[in-house]
C-alpha cells in the first residue's frame, strides 16, 4: 500500500519535470529543477522530524506532545526560509518571487510530516499511503496546470505551495481519527520504557542525518549551473530525473521497515531485510533505466539526447543513495546519528571534485556515482556491523 501510494506521488513528479522541461526548455527548466533541489534541502527538517516522530510513537511518545513539537519545528522552518530567499536566489541565479515560493513551501512540509510520522509509527500504512498519494499529486496538479496556462517557475511553485498546504491540513483529520492502538505498547509489554517526550534538539540530530542524504542527492544539480552552460545544465537537470526515480520509488521500503528498525527487538533483522531489497531494487532501477533510454529524447524533446546514453548512471546514481538512505535512517530508529559524518565526508569530497574538475555532464555524472557509491557501502558496512 505505501509503494503503491509512494509510487503515485513520485510518478506525478517525473510527470511534472519531463512536461516542465518542454514547456519551461533547457533554460527555464534549469532554474525550476535547480529550486526544487534548494526546496527539497530545507524540507529536511520535515524528513528528520517525521522519523523522530515515527520512533516516538513506537517508544509510546503523546501525540498531542508531537504535534507541539511539529508546530515548533514548523516556526522555525518558516523563519529560517524566509531569511534564505535573497541569498539563495543570489546564488543559484533565480528569480526571487520564485525562489520565495520554493522555499517557503518547506514548514507545510513539516506539519505534513508530523501527521506522517504518526501515521507510520502506529503502522497505519493504508491511511499512510493515501496522504502520501495526495501530498505528490496536490503539489504536481496545480503547478502543472500554470505551467500549461503558460506560467513561469514562480507561479507555479506558488501553486504547488498551496496544495501542499491543504493536504497538510487533510493529513490532520486523517490521523486524528480512530487511531489503532499505538506500537509503543507493544514495545512496553516487552519490557522497554516509553519516552516521556522528546525536543527539538531529536529533531535536530536526525536532521543532520538527513541533511547528509540530501545534500548528496542535491549538490551534482545545484552545483550543475556553476561548473556547466545553461544547456548543459537543463540536460543533466533531466537525466537527473533517473536519478529521482531510483531514489524515491524504493521509499516504501524503508517506511514499512523503519518502525521495526526503532523496536529493539526486531532492529537487526529490519536492518538486514531493508537494505537486502533496496540493492535488489536498485539493480532493477539500473536495468529499466538503460532499456528506457531510447524513449527519453520523445519524451522530453530532441534537446536532451546528449543525456540519452548515460541513464543508466543517472539511475546507478540514485540505486546508490537509496541503499545509502536504507542505512542512515536505521542510525535515526537507534539514535546512533554519529555515522552520518561518513555522509558529510562524502559531500565535502564530492563538492570538491565537481568545483574542481568538472567541466562536461559526462565528468559531473561519474563524480556524483562514485561518490554515492563508495559512502553507501561504507555507511551500510557500519550499520550492519551496530545491528548485530
Amino acid at each position: 500500500m505505501v509503494t503503491v501510494g509512494s509510487m503515485t506521488a513520485n510518478v506525478a513528479s517525473y510527470l511534472l519535470a519531463l512536461l516542465a522541461s518542454r514547456l519551461l526548455g533547457p533554460a527555464g527548466y534549469s532554474e525550476f529543477a535547480s529550486l526544487l533541489a534548494a526546496q527539497l534541502v530545507l524540507a529536511v527538517p520535515a524528513l528528520a522530524l517525521q522519523t523522530v516522530v515515527a520512533r516516538e510513537v513506537v517508544l509510546g511518545g503523546s501525540d498531542d506532545a508531537l504535534r507541539r513539537l511539529g508546530t515548533r519545528c514548523a516556526a522555525i522552518v518558516a523563519v529560517i526560509a524566509a531569511l534564505l530567499v535573497v541569498p539563495v536566489a543570489a546564488v543559484l541565479d533565480t528569480g526571487v518571487g520564485a525562489t520565495g515560493a520554493a522555499l517557503l513551501t518547506a514548514p507545510m512540509l513539516v506539519l505534513l510530516a508530523t501527521e506522517q510520522g504518526l501515521l507510520q509509527g502506529r503502522g497505519r500504512f493504508g491511511e499512510l499511503s493515501v496522504v502520501l498519494a495526495a501530498a505528490g499529486l496536490a503539489k504536481v496538479v496545480p503547478a502543472v496546470v500554470v505551467l500549461a496556462l503558460g506560467g513561469g517557475p514562480g507561479a507555479a511553485l506558488a501553486a504547488a505551495a498551496i496544495g501542499t498546504g491543504t493536504v497538510a491540513v487533510g493529513a490532520r483529520v486523517v490521523a486524528g481519527r480512530g487511531a489503532a492502538a499505538p506500537s509503543g505498547e507493544r514495545v512496553a509489554e516487552r519490557g522497554h520504557r516509553p519516552l516521556a517526550g522528546v525536543g527539538v534538539a531529536a529533531v535536530l540530530r536526525a536532521s543532520q542525518v538527513q541533511l547528509a542524504l540530501i545534500a548528496l542527492s542535491s549538490v551534482d544539480l545545484l552545483l550543475t549551473r556553476v561548473v556547466l552552460d545553461e544547456a548543459q545544465a537543463g540536460q543533466y537537470a533531466l537525466g537527473a530525473v533517473a536519478t529521482k526515480a531510483a531514489f524515491w520509488l524504493p521509499a516504501a521500503v524503508g517506511v514499512v521497515l523503519y518502525p521495526r528498525m526503532a523496536n529493539p527487538a526486531d532492529s537487526a533483522r529490519a536492518v538486514r531485510s531493508a537494505l537486502g531489497v533496496l540493492v535488489g531494487l536498485g539493480a532493477v532501477a539500473v536495468v529499466g533505466a538503460a532499456l528506457v533510454a531510447p524513449l527519453a529524447p520523445l519524451l522530453a524533446g530532441q534537446d536532451y539526447a546528449p543525456v540519452q546514453g548515460l541513464l543508466w548512471a543517472f539511475a546507478l546514481a540514485g540505486a546508490c543513495l537509496a541503499v545509502l538512505q536504507g542505512a542512515l535512517l536505521s542510525a535515526i530508529a537507534r539514535e546512533r546519528t554519529r555515522i552520518a559524518l561518513v555522509a558529510w565526508v562524502g559531500l565535502a569530497v564530492e563538492v570538491g571534485l565537481i568545483l574542481g574538475f568538472v567541466s562536461s555532464i559526462r565528468q559531473l555524472i561519474t563524480v556524483a556515482v562514485v561518490t554515492a557509491a563508495l559512502t553507501a557501502a561504507v555507511v551500510s558496512v557500519a550499520a550492519l556491523r551496530s545491528a548485530d
